[in-house]
This record gives C-alpha cells, structure tokens and sequence, in this order.
C-alpha cells in the first residue's frame, strides 16, 4: 500500500471513531457506499488528479438531507479549511475560485430539515497539476445577472441585432442568402399545425405502427417549430415581417396543444424535446411581435412542459447521468430557462440545476482521450445538439464550453474511427452505414475552436465543410481560418483507454488504403447505445467491411434488437457453454490491459472475464497486428469449472470454409483468410441466419460462423492468424503453431520473409521456440527473405533473444 493511502486509511478510521471530533458520536452518519455502475460516483476521485481547476465535486445524495456542506484543506487532517460552502441545495459543487496546484483533500456533510447535523464524510484526495484548464463556475447571482433582461436572449443578444444585420448583407451574405431560400420554401408551403395523434388504445409499444406515430410526431413537430424559428430569426435580421407574422401564427397554434399530450416530454419524449427548445427559440426570436396575452400563453405553455421535465431530471441526473435521453433533455431545459427567464416561476432553478450539471456531470459517455461509448451515430447526434447548448452559454452568460478538457481531444474519435472514405461507422448503435463525410460540418467546427491543423486537414480531405444554410450557420459566422496539416505525424493507431476502444490502422489518410481493426473492452460496460459485447472487434480493408458486428436495428428494443444485437452472438467475441456475456448492462464490464503502436506493430489487450454472468477466471484477448498484412489473436480463457468454448466470427457475405486453418471472407476488393491454428479438432459451423430475424421490411443476409471446441475444460487458448489483402492479390498461406514449455510458439510467412511470434501460457517456464527466447508474455521478430533480423516487439518483459543458428 502506498504512503498516501496508508495515511488516508489511517484519518478516515480516526474520523469514523471519533477521535478527531469530540460530537463525531452523535452525528448523523454518511452514507459512504461506492457507486454502482451507472452511478456518476465521489467527483474527484480519491487520488485522482483533476484537469480542470477547480474541478467539480459530486457526492452520494443523502437521506433526509436537506443540504450540504462542503469543504477543502490543503492537509489531511483540515486544521485549516481553506475553501468552504454551506447551504448547498444540491450534492454537487462547483467552486467560484481557482485553487493553487498541488495536493488537496475534501469532504462533506449534511443538515436534516430540524436542523441536525452529519458527521463528516471520510477525507479524500486530489491533485491539480500546473497546466489545469482554469475553469471556475460563476456564482449563482453572477450568473443570471449575465442573462440578457430583453429579447432574443438564445444565440444572439438584443444589443447584437444591428450588426448581424450588417453581416447579413457583408460579410455573411452567402449564408443569409441561403437561409432566406430556406424562408421562401416554408412561406410558399406551410407546415400544418394540427397537433398530432396520441397512440391508439392497444397499440403494442415498439410495433411498426407504434414507431411510425412515434417518430412521425417528432418530424411532424420540428416541421412546425423549426420552421417558424428559421423564419423569426430571418425576420431579425432584416427579413420580410411576413416571415415574423407567419412564425408568430405557427408558434400560437402550437401553443394550443396540450402540454402533456402526444408532444409531451414524457408521453413522447422524442417529439417533447424538439417541441421544448424550438419552440422556446422561436417565442424569443419573435418576442417584440406577440401581444401581452400570447405571451401569457406561451409562459403558461412552458411552465408546465418545463417543469415536466425538471421534475424528471431533477437532481438525481448529477448522481445516475447515464441516461441517454436526459443527456441531451438537461441543456434542453437550459433553452426554456433561459428563454422564459424570471418570466416563469421556477426558471432559476431550473438554470442553476443544468448549469450544475454542465460544470460538475458533464460529458459522461467520453473519456479524457477523447473517446465516447455510445458509438458513432450517437456522438454526432448528441455532440451536435450540445454545440447548440455551447452557442447560447457563450451568448447569455460569457461561458466557453470549449474549455473543458474533452474538447481539446474530441475529433480524434471520429478522425481514427472514420478516415476519409471510410463507409461503416464501428462499435455503437445505428452505426452501420455511416459514412466518413457525415463527420465533416462536425470536425469543421471543432478544428476552429481549438485551432487543430490536424482535424482542418480531415475537413479538407473530404473536400470542405458543406455549405451552410441555417440560423445557426449564420450565428456561428465564418469560423477563424486553420491551417490545414496531414496527419503524418501523428501515430497511426490510438486507444481510447477510458471507453475501451482502440483503433489499429496502416493509412490513416485514406480508407481505400487502409487497413483498420476496432477493439472493444470497456469499462463503462454496454449499457445503452453502446451494447456491444466485450473484447470484441472488427476489420475493415481498403473501405470493405470483413469481420463485422451484425444485425441491423428495426426499431428501438424489439426482439431482434434485444435478443439478437444486444447479445455477444452478434458479435466477434467468445461464448462460455453456448452464453454470452450480459446484455446491455453496467456490469458487463471490460478493460484495456496493454497497448503499443508503431509503423511495424500494433498491438492491444482486453479483459473481460468480468463481463460474464457466470463466474470466469479469465478471458484476456491479445491482438497483434504485423503491419500490413499479419493479425494475430491469442485467447486465454479460464473458468472454475471444464467448459466448451464457442469462438465466433460474423461476415457480410458467405464465408469460404474448408476447416479450420482455411477460412475466406470476400467482399468487394478486399478479402481475409483466417486460420484458427490452435485449439485443433474445433467444430466450425456457419448459418445466415439470425436468431431472432428483424422485422419483414429489413432485407438483410450477414453470415455467422462458429468455431466451437469439444470437450470440456477448464483452461483454452485460441490462436488465431488472419490475413487481409485486396482482392486478386496472392498472399502467403503459411503458419505453422507448435506448443511449448511455456506457451505456443508459431511461425507466420510474410510477403518479404518471416515473421516469429512467442505467446506466453505458464509463468514458471523459459517461453522459447523456433530459435527465439523471450522474458515477456508475447514477442515477435520479423526476418527478411534472407533470415536476417528486421526487428523485435515484447510486450510484458523487455528481452529478446535470438539463436540464429537455430532458424532455419
């Protein structure tokens, strides 16, 4: 144990006893119990170091608490309190003031509605480094104070109108122009303002007509209130007041649906949110036209749809913030607030929650390296709608959202996901088709803000950001100039480590070029979007998808989504007796445990034993990539009891099977052969077929193979070697395996020679064959057509050794 935690360990038992406080005994305790998964957990964490000063503290909420106090020290046992605050309606505090770096320690209590008071939670630590973003939250009064008291108060300032109408016809004339076009399609073409249907009685939920009432009400709304706010905001800026008149009549027919009924947040929150912020921009954008009675009634309007969804978010999202929805529901009720600002009752409130939950919960589905758990599809929808969110702070309280730390590493995510060309989008929900280009407007925006030459170049490679159209193009203005750089100086390959996700390449420039692998091994599980199974991956050659994760979702939790998509069977990971891991769950944990990049290797490691219902030992899944032509995957499975083990593998198209060392996939211009070296005697299968199948109108054949072993045990391994090419071009077929003292020892032709690869099984044996010893638990040496050494990787020791006189 080390100093640090044996001195914590030591404060916090005298702090329980009551040693260090003389009323410790007749406090009221704190309930201490780590989080769950799913839980946002004690922020910071103990012995954590922060990059953001001062960063944001979050705690257990406690019962019958009725608030909070907080407080910081420079030393463990808090002899001097060098930051404190009291009264704390919620378990969350973001400071006013920067600290000073270094060590700090922190703790809280809590005072009962009769006044009583806690004992003190036990003492944790943090660190903030020197170079911590500064980013202080301003105090609560401070904050509305910035608010602007008149209209428009989202996107734009009042005081701000007279020079936007000038970019209007300057500067930004290109886009206003666009926008106007946009205007005149909704003039000539109306959107109906009917409010839509409810679900019929007996509908069954999730049922293609269920779905189509669903999301037909979401695009029904955004029709109307998108539109009225396009034409209010044309309207600001110099437009015809025939566009105000038009959004002003849209804006009151909406106005007369009932707020808890087919659009309600909580009815249909899909159409419930879209109806919330548009409608509330549109209510400001087009403030000066409205007499005193509709404002009446869009007040009374979104008092009760803006409570709706306090009440839902309120506070617990600060402790459990991993819903998907709520994590774009919270900024949305920042836009009623700020919208209807001490116009509403309550509308301070509901501020000061969602300004807590962007400074002390916010983001939740990344990690500091930039990644985000719920794939592709859900990072462009979701990060899209926040930048709305990033706009109007910046506007109404002077806060730049670009500050947090996640925002300096953001476009790496879909930059080693998605190289240019690239047609399939990995890991994540919906994320099947996407394509690279759907990106861009995205990486423009953020390539700006941090001024990253590497993100302007992905712009720039697809052929620049599309032209821009909408009000809020127009807002956000000519983005500063980037200097756009290739990025050859970046390394090829990246990992994610607090998402699980790792991302092995050879041409990060162009997918056409590029080979690609996609691991997953995460620790936040696959709750949500992000449901697939751990220590899974996919390939992808020259932009072909080869090995890939399978189903395709027909409507959100039907029985194919759930029984199929959630499941490890749809994906390239490992059954334990014919079961996967748990579905869709904070428990199905997993972990990166190694990873190296280089122009010659690649190498990633994941565990996942963790992820099963059923107890495992172990199953860690090795990946090497002998860049370009060699991937190598080494499984070590253990379980308690002798089991069968089910190795899967998933195509888009047939695969060519003749046994196991002999396995095509084909698709397009690129193919794999797979050779499933070790164990010998696998019973392979392959069907077309899903169990269960998703609904008629989806037209969708994937293939699934099965490498099964048979008899039970309770310790396997699985070596794997596949070999990507382009279609039409000869590869070696050539691996041979042999077992070891300590391991397997294989040996793998390359196009230009050889290629050794040591894998350990037993730490109390030397790992050698084939002439090469190694102190590590897997190594390779890669020989040219001659024999002669090119070069060396281990990884999990620093030696290799090579007997050249034994190679042959």
């Amino acid at each position: 144990m080390m100093v640090h935690e044996i001195r914590m360990a030591l404060l916090n038992t005298l702090l329980a006893l009551g040693v260090c406080s003389s009323s410790a005994a007749d406090a009221l305790k704190v309930d201490e119990q780590p989080a769950s998964p799913g839980e946002w957990g004690f922020r910071p964490v103990d012995g954590s170091e922060t990059r953001v000063n001062p960063p944001g503290f979050v705690w257990r909420p406690q019962s019958h608490a009725v608030n909070y106090e907080l407080q910081l020290s420079r030393s463990p046992d808090f002899r001097q309190i060098d930051y404190e605050k009291t009264g704390l309606s919620l378990f969350a505090h973001c400071p006013p003031v920067e600290f000073q770096p270094g060590d700090w320690y922190w703790r809280f209590a809590y005072r009962t509605k009769d006044g009583q008071k806690s004992a003190w939670s036990r003492v944790r630590q943090f660190t903030i480094p020197e170079d911590a973003t500064m980013f202080p939250m301003p105090e609560k009064e401070d904050l509305f104070r910035r608010i602007p008291g008149e209209h428009p108060r989202l996107f734009v300032r009042p005081e701000e109108i007279p020079h936007l109408r000038d970019l209007a016809q300057g500067e930004l004339k290109p886009i206003y122009d666009r926008l106007v076009k946009e205007c005149e399609k909704i003039m000539a073409d109306p959107p109906p303002t009917e409010e839509p249907p409810k679900y019929p009685e007996g509908i069954e939920r999730g049922s293609d007509p269920w779905r189509e009432i669903w999301w037909g009400n979401r695009t029904y709304t955004i029709r109307l209130l998108n539109g009225a706010a396009t034409l209010a905001f044309a309207r600001l800026l110099g437009g015809p007041e025939d566009y105000g008149q038009l959004a002003r009549r849209l804006l009151m027919a909406a106005a007369a649906w009932d707020p808890k009924g087919a659009t309600g947040y909580r009815y249909n929150d899909e159409a419930g949110m879209p109806y919330n912020y548009y409608f509330s921009r549109t209510y400001t954008f087009v403030h000066d036209l409205l007499t005193e009675e509709e404002r009446a009634k869009c007040r009374s309007v979104m008092k009760v749809r803006g409570e709706e969804m306090y009440h839902h978010l309120h506070p617990q999202h600060l402790w459990k913030p991993y819903g998907s929805h709520a994590n774009r529901a919270w900024h949305f009720l920042g836009e009623i607030a700020i919208a209807f600002f001490d116009e509403i009752d309550g509308t301070r409130d509901w501020l000061w929650f969602v300004m807590n939950v962007f400074y002390n919960a916010y983001p939740v589905w990344s990690d500091d390296d930039g990644g985000w758990h719920e794939g592709l599809a859900y990072w462009r929808s979701y990060i899209n709608r926040f930048l709305w969110w990033a706009d109007i702070m910046r506007v109404a309280m002077n806060i730049d959202a670009y500050q947090k730390p996640y925002f300096s590493k953001v476009g790496y995510f879909p930059m080693y996901l998605q190289p240019p060309g690239a047609k399939r989008g990995g890991f994540g929900d919906l994320c099947g088709r996407l394509k690279s280009d759907g990106n861009v407007d995205l990486m423009s925006i953020f390539a700006a803000q941090a001024q990253n030459s590497y993100w302007q170049w992905y712009v720039e490679a697809h052929g620049g950001p599309p032209k821009k159209r909408t009000y809020v193009d127009f807002i956000r203005g000519a983005l500063p100039v980037v200097d756009a750089e290739p990025p050859t100086e970046l390394p090829d390959s990246r990992v994610f480590e607090g998402t699980g996700l790792a991302m092995l390449h050879t041409d990060l420039t162009d997918a056409t070029k590029d080979v690609f692998l996609e691991f997953k091994s995460s620790p936040f599980g696959s709750h949500s979007h992000g449901y697939d199974a751990q220590n899974s991956f996919v390939l992808y050659a020259y932009s072909e998808p080869l090995l890939i994760r399978t189903g395709r979702r027909d409507s959100y939790g039907s029985k194919h989504h759930r029984e199929w998509m959630w499941q490890t069977k749809s994906v390239n990971s490992v059954l334990i007796n014919g079961k996967g891991q748990r579905p869709r769950s904070t428990e199905a944990l997993g972990r990166i445990v190694g990873f190296h990049t280089s122009k010659r290797y690649d190498y990633v490691a994941g565990e996942a034993s963790e992820a099963y219902p059923d107890p495992v030992n172990r199953f860690t899944r090795h990946i090497l990539f002998i860049k370009p032509e060699v991937i190598l995957i080494y499984d070590q499975l253990e379980t308690p009891e002798p089991s069968t083990f089910q190795w899967l593998l998933h195509a888009p198209t047939e695969m060519l099977v003749d046994g196991q060392h002999a396995i095509t996939v084909e698709n397009g211009t690129a193919g794999c052969q797979v050779n499933l070296l070790a164990p010998a005697d696998l019973r392979i299968t392959q069907t077309d077929q899903f169990d269960p199948p998703p609904r008629p109108r989806i037209k969708l054949t994937q293939w699934h193979l099965q490498a099964a072993t048979v008899d039970r045990q309770k310790q396997c391994e699985f070596v794997t070697v596949i070999r990507p090419y382009r279609k039409g071009k000869a590869v070696p077929a050539e691996a041979q395996i042999e077992e070891v003292a300590a391991g397997y020892a294989c040996r793998i032709a390359l196009t230009d020679g050889d290629a050794i690869v040591l894998l350990r099984t037993r730490e109390d044996r030397t790992l050698d064959g084939y002439g090469v010893e190694t102190d590590g638990d897997l190594a390779v040496i890669r020989l040219d057509a001659q024999g002669n050494l090119v070069d060396s990787f281990v990884t999990g020791g620093d030696r290799v050794t090579i007997d050249v006189t034994t190679i042959d």
